[in-house]
């Protein structure tokens, strides 16, 4: 059995700002039945703290579903800082995923985010907050606590890119393990001035190119990226993408360096979770076999958003509503795909100015364009089963979830040719339509001539009745759940613990 320690900012169910805590979240069980056995290490926000002392106090003539959190080491000076590490599991059962926590109070501890305040303005002391969540980990990766081991460390995003650093410039313990590094989305990448140096309880050695500087500052997503043994990102074609600089951000150079060490692993999603034939949130479950059963959820979409009832095409976004998600060309589609008979039902929050623009588009077009501005999961859940079309028109996106959820539900997805949107979705163009392979429909460039095109693509295709019905079955019948990635995450975990000496 490999033992994996996971180390990443957020991770559902605990808690959850965008699709990182989903892959973190799904990782242990998809690894399990490979021969791996995933601990995930997250940070003690209060959200964090509450839930994990929820699985010891059970609800009035019911069993604690799991212990009281067992506290295994205690930092008295962590960076700073005083803090503990605590047990649990991610599905609060006594024999679920192993679940580490870091309760430092004076750094996770706060109202708000786990990243910044509820103005939305980052805590300024977050190169500090991540570095000591990095620093916990490689100390817990390298054998702090007693009886704990594990053969490999694997750090998510910038928030742990130390993670890796910490253990090559300064390990504690006589366990030397390798890393590996997982890029959810370039566009972030944690970089701090020079003055965070010192804080960090680096040597000064780990000041280089090939270290922790970056432009003259700590960049802790790069540092991450030059001392793990490998890198990985979240699709094929975001790996590919990422050597050049319209996506490396300014690392392009470092990971063309890294050569064959940079893989693409897509991304699965939770068919527990997101599962039309068992999901409680519907009006009318259904599945691939019965998907008449899904007009149900139509006519409960139509209800919810106020729209007019009808047979054309109601077209879902369910998006950040922001310059990288393609949501500043959007109100300049919606006169036309009114015009062609679509609607459009919104769910997201993100850019002021993008909100003004979509709500006064909905007030030209009521009935038939409806917003709602904030984040719902069981809304997400009835328009995916309700909507026929998904717009994930993003500027770029690593692997991108919402298309994989349209594809399960049968909602299906019009994407931007980007990253993982070009890995997961086969275009209806006509030899795919006539080879029964096709499952949504892609366009090259982001833009409002290029959106209502593809738009319009998908109100014919709609309207072809059996050519629409076998997109759909074809979308559902896609495997896109863990299954497959976990098994290439275990060869890659393989692999790399058997050349590390």
């Amino acid at each position: 059995m490999l033992r994996v320690l996971s180390v990443a900012s957020e991770a559902v169910p605990f808690i959850k700002t965008g699709g990182l805590a989903d892959v973190a979240g799904a990782l242990p069980a998809a690894l399990a039945p490979h021969g791996v056995a995933m601990t995930t290490l997250i940070p003690g926000y209060p959200a964090v703290l509450t839930k994990l002392a929820a699985q010891a106090k059970p609800a009035k003539g019911k069993r604690a579903l799991a212990p009281a959190p067992k506290v295994l080491h205690e930092w008295d000076d962590l960076l700073g800082r005083p803090a503990r590490l605590l047990a649990g599991t991610l599905d609060g059962k006594p024999d679920g995923p192993s679940l580490l926590v870091l309760d430092c109070p004076a750094l996770f501890v706060r109202e708000g985010g786990p990243y910044g305040d509820a103005a939305g303005h980052d805590w300024p002391d977050n190169p500090l907050r991540f570095a000591a969540f990095a620093r916990a980990a490689a100390d817990v990766a390298g054998g702090v606590v007693e009886g704990l081991a594990f053969d490999l460390l694997h750090s998510h995003d910038w928030q742990a890119g130390l993670a890796p650093a910490y253990l090559r410039f300064a390990p504690v313990g006589a366990q030397r393990i390798p890393a590996i590094m997982t890029i959810h989305n370039m566009a972030f990448q944690g970089h701090y001035g020079a003055e965070i140096f010192p804080l960090l309880g680096l040597p000064a050695h780990a000041w280089s190119m090939h270290g922790v500087e970056y432009h003259g500052g700590v960049g802790y997503l790069k540092a991450g990226l030059e001392a793990a043994q490998a890198i990985t990102t979240v699709s094929p074609t975001y790996a590919r993408e990422i050597r050049d600089p319209h996506f490396g951000m300014g690392l392009e150079g470092l990971i063309i360096s890294r050569g064959d060490r940079v893989r693409g692993i897509v991304n699965g999603i939770d068919d527990a979770e997101w599962n039309p034939q068992a999901d409680s949130a519907l009006a009318e479950p259904f599945s691939v076999r019965t998907l008449s059963r899904r007009r149900a959820n139509k006519r409960a979409l139509e209800a919810e958003f106020g729209l007019e009832s009808g047979d054309g095409p109601i077209f879902i976004v369910v998006s950040r509503l922001t310059w990288q998600k393609g949501m500043d060309v959007l109100p300049e589609c919606l006169d036309a795909l009114v015009a062609m008979g679509g609607r459009l039902a919104l769910l997201g929050s993100g850019d002021a100015a993008i909100v003004a623009e979509l709500n006064a588009a909905a007030a030209r077009h009521a009935g038939k364009v409806a917003i709602r501005i904030g984040y719902d999961e069981a809304l997400a859940h009835r328009m995916q089963a309700g909507g026929d079309a998904i717009l994930v028109p993003s500027r770029f996106e690593p692997c991108g979830l919402t298309q994989l959820y349209g594809l399960a539900y049968g909602c299906i997805p019009v994407v931007a040719r980007t990253g993982g949107l070009a890995d997961t979705v086969v275009d209806a163009n006509l030899a795919a339509v006539k080879a029964g392979v096709a499952t949504g429909v892609q366009f090259d460039v982001v833009s409002a001539e290029a959106m209502i095109e593809a738009m319009s693509r998908t109100v014919s295709l709609y309207n072809q009745g059996d050519t629409w019905r076998r997109i759909q079955k074809n979308a559902m019948l896609s495997d896109f759940t863990w299954q497959q990635s976990g098994g290439t995450y275990a060869e890659l975990y393989s692999e790399i613990t058997q050349e590390f000496v």
